[in-house]
Formats: C-alpha cells, structure tokens, sequence
C-alpha cells in the first residue's frame, strides 16, 4: 500500500473512533480509580490524533507550496513579482531599529 493510502485509512479510522456511542451512558469502570472511561478513551483519542496530525505534517504537507512561496519572495517586487508593491513584513527576525534592543 502507498503511503498516502495509508495516512487517509488512518484519518477515516481516527473519524469513525471519535463517534464512540459505547460510553456515552456509563461511567463505570473508573481508570485508575477516578476517571471515566468516556474520559479516558478522550484522553487517550486526543493523543492518537496529535500523533497522526504529526504524521500527516511529516509525510504528506505540500512542500511544493513553500518552493513556491520561497521562489516568489526572492523575485524584485516580493510575492507575485510586482514592481513597486511592497513585500509584507517578515516576522521570523529582529527588526534592526528595535527600540527594545540593548546596548
């Protein structure tokens, strides 16, 4: 199987986990003595789906676009290669003239 393949059976599985009709009307048994287990089984889906959000982030994000976005800003004009429009402002470095900077 592909890998894209699998990532979307793992997006359909995590869909259809999180419908969990089997503890919506008890409480009991209590994990580790206090906890629901509708509570835990949240617990433990919200951690299944930030590991596969990592996943997807890690194989299937669309690097292509930040070529793009990369082969755009060094362009004259910045993004779309405009003549006289301004770049937007970078946030990811210091400004040079930053007040806030000490001696």
């Amino acid at each position: 199987m592909s890998k894209r393949l699998l990532l979307v059976l793992a997006v359909a599985a995590l869909y259809v986990l999180h419908q969990d009709v089997w503890f919506w009307r008890q409480a009991r048994p209590l994990v580790f003595g206090f906890m629901p287990i509708g509570l835990f089984y949240h617990a433990c889906f919200s951690v299944a789906a930030s590991l596969l959000m990592w996943l997807l982030v890690t194989h299937a994000w669309p690097a292509h676009l930040e070529r793009e976005v990369e082969h755009e800003e060094e362009r004259p004009g910045g993004p779309g290669g405009r003549e006289g429009v301004a770049a937007p402002p970078r946030f990811d470095r210091e400004p040079t003239d930053s007040p806030r900077r000490r001696p």
